[in-house]
């Protein structure tokens, strides 16, 4: 069998996570899967835009089927949370209310071999009801409540790597490695716990992305003798070609998949990617009642229940603010969210902060009686067009500035190692940036007009990151402020669309690792 060789740091009980055991089984995935996946990656490029439906699925779409029934702890997911495995934030999730926590391995994570590692220790820990945390500034202790929300975990998606693992000189799957570890060290755990080994899985553009995953699913519980179905998968439906392919990607994951969950921000930054020739408006004017983007959402509840699956809503990014009236703005916006969500028919929801669960569950409580609503079913027949009806609106020097701040203060707090910040009264991940990064690309390529009618071009957002450049702030010490705002002008600048910003972001934490 091939050697698998981590090149990182020692980190602290490390030692219990990359075991022996633990690296031939990851060893034994990459050389079942890494191939396909190559393939698979490679095969998005050649996929013409705008997407549609696939004619050689339609007895898929038509069919009479459905996917196998949840687990008893996975039927009401009323409020999920979501958040890094870091210690502290995942005592604070687990014991915040909601009914589910999702610890966040891809999109609030930055991948320092450190996160990674010590992430696992935390979930290992988490699921022996075994962490407890001493903060070592106010000297709190924190533990786990008696009752705490079920675990779930997202690993890193398809297209990234892991650099500081590798078989035979070949960077691992960052998804393989994240599951693999998760998998190996807590499958039968969770099984003597009478629960299991919950998932979501992120960033899928193609059904034979999904048939991936379920055969990876298969080979992993047999391999450590676990029963069919101890996995159990929620997709999160964030791209726009997943959107055309909903029924297809329940369909090769039915013995395994519990649902699909609309990642409201994610999808924003994939219909940009997708449609660079329509020219979205400001982030801010881009909300759920947008045609396209209540059209994905409708979509997601029509096919879920139709199969039997829970149709999760999205995420409240708000976080509690000081100001009292501006915190009460924040808190009305989201109850109308989630209003939205519950009366047309989602199963769930998710917040970003553990202040926002009450709130979530008093609507989903209110206006969802049972533990979900999959026997509402829609019948709003969404075809083609809709999905493909992107907003209208304006652009403005606000929303050109709004991108700049969130992109480079995002970027460099994802440098030093933080991958969930809080900004302008928002929680930002990866998805929110890449927004921002995308739409100034998208604008910069089309001489957008602002509404004042300043044409978009590079040296108006080279004058908006000098600016933020010139603070107080960025010239702190410690700070990755110089190069976060260089990667962000090469991403804006660029001729051609970089697919993803972690990807180059994540060669650049490489070098800083290193240093």
């Amino acid at each position: 069998m091939a050697i698998v060789k981590i090149d990182g740091p020692q980190i602290p009980r490390g030692e219990e996570i990359l075991t022996p055991d633990a690296l031939a089984f990851l060893a034994e995935l990459h050389e079942r899967f890494d191939d396909r996946r190559l393939g698979l990656m490679e095969a998005r490029l050649f996929r013409g835009c705008p997407p549609d439906f696939l004619p050689g699925t339609r007895s898929i779409r038509e069919g009479e089927w459905t996917v196998c029934p949840a687990p008893a702890d996975l039927q009401d997911r009323r409020v999920e949370i979501t958040g890094p495995p870091s210690r502290k934030m995942l005592i604070n999730a687990m014991n915040s209310g909601a009914t589910h926590y999702m610890a966040d391995l891809e999109d609030a994570t930055s991948p320092t071999w450190f996160n990674l590692v010590d992430g696992q220790v935390n979930l290992k820990d988490a699921v022996r009801r075994d962490v407890t945390y001493d903060d070592p500034r106010t000297g709190k202790h924190y533990a786990l409540d008696a009752v705490t929300a079920t675990l779930m975990v997202r690993p890193r998606g398809w297209h990234l790597d892991e650099r500081h693992v590798t078989v035979e000189g070949r960077a691992m799957s960052a998804s393989l490695v994240d599951f693999g570890l998760y998998m190996f060290h807590n499958a039968v755990e969770t099984r003597e716990r009478g629960t299991g080994v919950y998932l979501y899985l992120p960033k899928l553009e193609h059904h034979e992305e999904a048939a991936l995953w379920e055969d990876v699913f298969v080979f992993a519980e047999d391999r450590l003798g676990v029963p069919r179905g101890t996995i159990r998968a929620t997709v999160l439906i964030e791209t726009l070609r997943a959107a055309f392919q909903l029924d297809e990607i329940l369909y090769a994951l039915r013995e395994h998949v519990v649902g699909l969950n609309c990642g409201r921000w994610d999808y924003i930054f994939s219909t940009i990617k997708n449609m660079s020739d329509k020219v979205l408006p400001d982030r801010s004017q881009i909300g759920m009642t947008a045609p396209f983007m209540e059209a994905y959402t409708k979509r997601v509840i029509q096919v879920c229940h139709r199969r039997g699956a829970h149709a999760m809503g999205g995420m409240a990014a708000q976080i509690p603010l000081k100001d009292p009236v501006a915190n009460e703005a924040a808190l009305a916006k989201v109850r109308q969210d989630k209003l939205r969500e519950v009366r047309n028919g989602h199963d769930g929801t998710w917040v970003a902060h553990p202040g926002l669960v009450p709130l979530a569950r008093e609507v989903f409580d209110r206006y969802m009686p049972g533990p979900n609503q999959i026997r509402c079913q829609r019948d709003d027949g969404v075809g083609r067009a809709d999905l493909l009806s992107v907003s209208d609106g304006t652009r403005t020097l606000a929303g050109v500035r709004q991108n700049v701040q969130v992109g480079v203060r995002y970027l460099e707090a994802w440098l030093r190692g933080q991958g969930c910040v809080p900004l302008f009264g928002l929680m930002e991940d990866a998805a929110t940036a890449e927004i921002s990064r995308t739409q100034l690309w998208q604008w910069e390529r089309h001489g957008a007009r602002l509404d004042n009618g300043t044409v978009v071009t590079a040296a108006l957002i080279d004058a908006e990151i000098d600016a933020l450049l010139m603070t107080d702030e960025a010239g702190a010490d410690g700070r990755r402020f110089e190069e976060a705002a260089a990667l962000f002008r090469t991403l804006v600048h660029s001729e051609r669309l970089e697919p993803f910003l972690t990807v180059p972001a994540y060669e650049q934490l490489l070098t800083l690792e290193a240093e």
